[in-house]
């Protein structure tokens, strides 16, 4: 595999399951990380996760991208012992098994940095590396629960709510990969690796805006609103005649006016309490009201062409159907074809940002488990015949 990008000459071993770590991997190996994808035996987690097509699945696909795929089991004596020959030809560990999983197999970051000083390790859990919640099971759902996120999300007479895809996760990778390439400059000036403790918990709470400093210094704690915004108004998602949702956000003053123009009610702009986003939330009731009213009685396309010709700022609600119809990111090629030796074409997420000197590329879907096992230990490590089949009839890797 090419290993062109920005990153190219940067080996990652990725031994992280399910998602928050191997997004990370993922986003590495967009930019021409060589990522390692180490896996049991038994295959990742994510291998049986979710929807798949005659046995192939589908998140995989994406999330394995980019990276080559070998088996190990690291609980076992000859497992560890190779692991730490990888580990002399890596720049990066990603991890996320429970705190002191790795020093109970004798491959604790004091053993690997022995190995290799310059080695990153990047060690993902639900809680972080110490503290009274730090052996306990982490994933998304909980950092989702415990960050404030849930209780904020839904209606206000309703439950707090709970996100349908690994919100959590998605933050905590996206934050891990920058973690790690923040450690590798620090390595460039200084030679040595360090490691990298990042918590599910956290992420996600630093996204969640100025929540912690207003309960500082004012004790406010962040109700349910639903789809309205608690700083602003109008925000809110509208049904229109024909049936279609459109999200509507006025977080400027101007835009605010543009619209209640638009909707019939120029002379609430000439109104004191509509002079600051503070007014404007009192008084969200009658504005929400005024903009629903006027969106119920027109089909979605015609709220569409007068929004936008009156510069308000309006999106529709999309499914993924939408998502792949839409001329916009079908301009920024958003959603890219990827040819796969399973399944022929796919189509999935491209890369994540462009850059205009060293772009990314998805240069190849997600592999068979265990697929470049005797390009890395045979061609690589130079394990002989005859120590590969120890190691399988072992059922090392």
């Amino acid at each position: 595999m090419s290993t062109k990008g920005p990153l190219s000459g940067l080996r990652v071993i990725e031994t992280a399951t399910l998602f928050a770590g191997p997004m990370a991997g993922m986003l590495l190996g967009d930019f021409g990380a060589d990522v390692i994808k180490l896996e049991h035996p038994t295959g990742d987690a994510v291998r049986h996760n979710g929807i798949n097509k005659n046995g192939v699945p589908l998140w995989w696909k994406t999330i394995g991208r980019n990276k080559r795929p070998i088996t190990l089991d690291l609980g076992e004596p000859d497992g560890q012992e190779v692991f730490k020959q990888l580990v002399r030809t890596a720049d990066v560990v990603i991890e996320n098994f429970r705190p002191g999983t790795l020093e109970k197999w004798g491959l604790g970051y004091e053993t690997l940095s022995a190995i290799n000083p310059r080695l990153i390790l990047v060690r993902v859990t639900g809680f972080g590396q110490f503290g009274p919640y730090a052996k306990r099971p982490g994933f998304g759902t909980l950092a989702e629960a415990m960050s404030g996120f849930a209780s904020m999300t839904g209606e206000p007479d309703g439950p707090p709510t709970l996100p349908s895809f690994g919100l959590a996760d998605g933050i905590t990778g996206i934050s891990a990969a920058y973690a790690t390439m923040v450690a590798l400059h620090n390595r460039e000036r200084t030679g040595i690796g360090q490691v990298i403790d990042i918590a599910l918990i956290e992420p996600i709470l630093t996204v969640l805006g100025a929540q912690p400093i207003m309960y500082d210094q004012l004790k406010m704690i962040r109700k349910r609103t639903g789809n309205r915004s608690a700083q602003n108004a109008p925000r809110n998602t509208y049904k229109t005649s024909d049936g279609r949702w459109l999200a509507i956000s006025t977080s400027s003053r101007s835009i605010a006016e543009r619209l209640m123009t638009l909707v019939g009610w120029p002379e609430a702009t000439k109104e004191p309490w509509f002079a600051t986003a503070k007014g404007r939330h009192e008084h969200e009731k009658e504005l929400d009201s005024r903009v629903a009213e006027w969106i119920a009685q027109r089909p979605a396309a015609e709220v569409m062409k007068a929004m936008e010709e009156a510069q308000a700022a309006v999106a529709p609600i999309y499914d993924i159907a939408d998502v792949f119809a839409d001329p916009q990111y079908q301009a920024l090629d958003t959603i890219t074809t990827v040819e796969d030796e399973e399944l022929g074409p796919v189509r999935m997420q491209n890369v994540i940002f462009r850059l205009s000197q060293s772009p990314g590329a998805i240069r190849m879907a997600g592999q068979p488990l265990g697929s470049a096992n005797n390009d890395i230990y045979k061609g690589e490590l130079g394990l002989s015949d005859e120590r590969l089949a120890d190691l399988r009839a072992k059922k090392v890797i």
